[in-house]
């Protein structure tokens, strides 16, 4: 695998500027020409500092260009999206369980052909005492700094008081680390002792979600978002959580990991023998929701059990006709087969008493480690209509999301379509409705669902040429509010369709006529190398080859990759 000191990947055939335009697909095209409005194709791609402003000019200037095309693009009809790769939870030396400096993690996230990544340091006792997010600030400018093509946001990893942890982020700002260092010292979990599955630590929760709302709607900063990290690792997420978080602010509080981070720890011949993808490797506790059953705290094709299941958590709370995204990170920490080890410390020093880690050393031997680095394996996918940080963070709000592993696809795009559009697209109609968005039909209208798929152009990280085996229309009906705020099951949600896929290549179109629309529901799509599959956890009639947890301590990631989409809402009318 690639080490620190080794020269670049090749570039993306879109960003490569000896790559003509007319050997490009689509979304090649959309992604050259979104990033050359931006001032930042070509030297700028690769790195160059000729193009890199001082850190507070590259905010200012990146975002006034952003305005200036969102302003153009909203006024054409249904503008074709990009979709920026990014990673909302990596880690550096100001975290103390990490590893690298900012510097490294964003100029690895660079190489491994990221367009924006998050900063997510832990709150801990001595990162606080020595400052939190203001002592990390200038040090995430100068990786703004070396990094000008690159979107890097500052952000928080929440010990969400009473649960799991969670990323809380903002754009770039007079108050970013402000805002992430008042709410560390009022809201954190570890850091007030709140960490107890309480109704009183749930609502501290609850509370601090609020006040992050509160800040926007003020303009004390431009935008934030909070996202679930690795909601079912420890099984401390509870449904009724979830939902409260969710209903909080749905504005804020937007979504949950799909798959966690550390997905190199189960590794063949790596790890332990009890190793599992993400690091879910533990039992019921205490603390944990009794409801689970035991098959929920294993990753299953490394993506969580809420969003594996077909019928499961995540689609309970989709089929109440709300938007919950989902996403896929690095969470890196330590890199799997990595040289560098953490550095020495002085007399007298520790975490506790500095808040951050010495530099790390390069050595000649590999070090311990779980993680990728950001971009290496896992990959989020955000649709965008200018290049920039709040228009990141708006396709985040939207849902405009795919996730992928191993780099199985280079592209996707999703569209339903109802039985009357006619191709005009001068209301959107002929288009159809994209992931996070709704389409409004009358009752026993015919659907379709066009799908475009870019296949894996080249070879992944791993040296390996990815190929999507098939893909699964997922298809559920829309109840309205839980009466059960704690239910966990979709018993109308159920694969209605595979396509396989295995063999094709390039740029291909799949047009899929679904059943009358009878009822509002929500589609969403899942696809995979067809490698590991096997019957769902509710049975073949709901999922009949879906992900399969692995072997204990034999869990290759790169052999077992999976991709899925966030919904499409369908709303019945008549």
């Amino acid at each position: 695998m690639p080490r620190p000191t080794e020269p670049l990947p090749s570039l993306p055939r879109w960003a490569d500027p000896e790559v003509p335009a007319r050997s490009l697909d689509a979304q090649g095209v959309s992604r050259r020409g979104l990033l050359r409005r931006a001032g930042l194709y070509g030297a700028g791609f690769a790195g160059g500092m000729a193009l890199a402003p001082t850190a507070a000019s590259a905010a200012t200037t990146t975002n006034a260009t952003a305005t200036a095309t969102a302003t153009a693009a909203a006024t054409a009809a249904d503008p074709d999206l990009v979709y920026l790769v990014g990673d909302h939870h990596v880690h550096s030396v100001y975290s103390h369980d990490a590893k690298y400096t900012a510097s490294q993690q964003a100029q690895r996230a660079a190489q491994f052909g990221l367009d924006w990544m998050v900063f997510t340091e832990h709150s801990n006792f001595g990162h606080a005492n020595a400052g939190g997010a203001l002592a990390e600030h200038d040090d995430v400018l100068k990786a703004r700094a070396e990094n000008p093509r690159m979107l890097i946001f500052q952000g928080l990893e929440w010990y969400i008081p009473g649960a799991e942890h969670g990323t809380v982020f903002s754009p770039p700002g007079p108050h970013e680390a402000d805002l992430l260092r008042t709410f560390e010292l009022r809201y954190d979990g570890k850091l007030l002792g709140r960490t107890d599955s309480t109704a009183e630590n749930e609502a501290l929760a609850v509370a601090g979600i609020k006040w992050l709302a509160e800040q926007r709607k003020s303009g004390y900063v431009d935008d934030v978002l909070v996202l679930a990290n690795h909601p079912l690792r420890l099984g401390i997420d509870s449904p009724h959580e979830l939902r409260a978080w969710r209903d909080a602010a749905p504005e804020i509080m937007i979504g949950a990991e799909g798959a966690p981070g550390a997905q190199g720890a189960a590794l063949p011949g790596w790890g332990s023998a009890t190793a599992v993808r993400g690091e879910y490797e533990n039992k019921p506790s205490a603390q944990s929701w009794s409801g689970y059953p035991a098959e929920a705290y294993v990753t299953y094709g490394g993506f969580d059990w809420m969003t594996a299941t077909v019928g499961g958590l995540w689609d309970a709370m989709l089929s109440e006709g709300r938007l919950f995204s989902i996403t896929t990170n690095s969470d890196n920490h330590r890199t799997v087969h990595d040289t560098w080890r953490n550095g020495d410390w002085q007399p007298g020093q520790n975490f506790d008493n500095t808040g951050r880690l010495p530099d790390p050393v390069n050595t000649d031997k590999e070090q311990p480690g779980s993680d990728f680095w950001p971009g290496q394996f896992s990959r989020t996918h955000v649709g965008v209509t200018a290049y920039g940080y709040r228009q990141v963070m708006a396709g985040l709000r939207a849902g405009r999301v795919w996730v992928d592993h191993g780099q199985l696809i280079d592209a996707l795009d999703v569209r339903l379509h109802r039985e009357s559009d006619d191709g005009d697209d001068r209301d959107g109609r002929g288009r159809g409705v994209t992931l996070g968005g709704r389409l409004r039909v009358r009752r026993g209208e015919r659907l379709t669902l066009t799908v475009t798929v870019t296949t894996a152009s080249r070879p992944n990280f791993h040296g390996v040429l990815p190929r999507l085996a098939h893909l699964d229309v997922i298809r559920g009906a829309v109840r309205g509010p839980a009466r059960d705020r704690d239910a966990w099951r979709a018993p109308d949600t159920r694969v209605v369709h595979t396509a396989d896929v295995s063999g094709r290549t390039g740029t291909y179109t799949l047009r899929i006529p679904l059943a009358r629309a009878d009822e509002s529901g929500y589609l969403r799509l899942r696809g995979s190398d067809g490698n590991r599959h096997g019957t769902g956890l509710l049975g073949a009639a709901v999922d009949p080859h879906g992900p399969i947890p692995h072997k204990p301590g034999d869990g290759d990631p790169w052999a077992d990759t999976w991709c899925y989409t966030n919904p499409i809402f369908i709303e019945v009318t008549g």
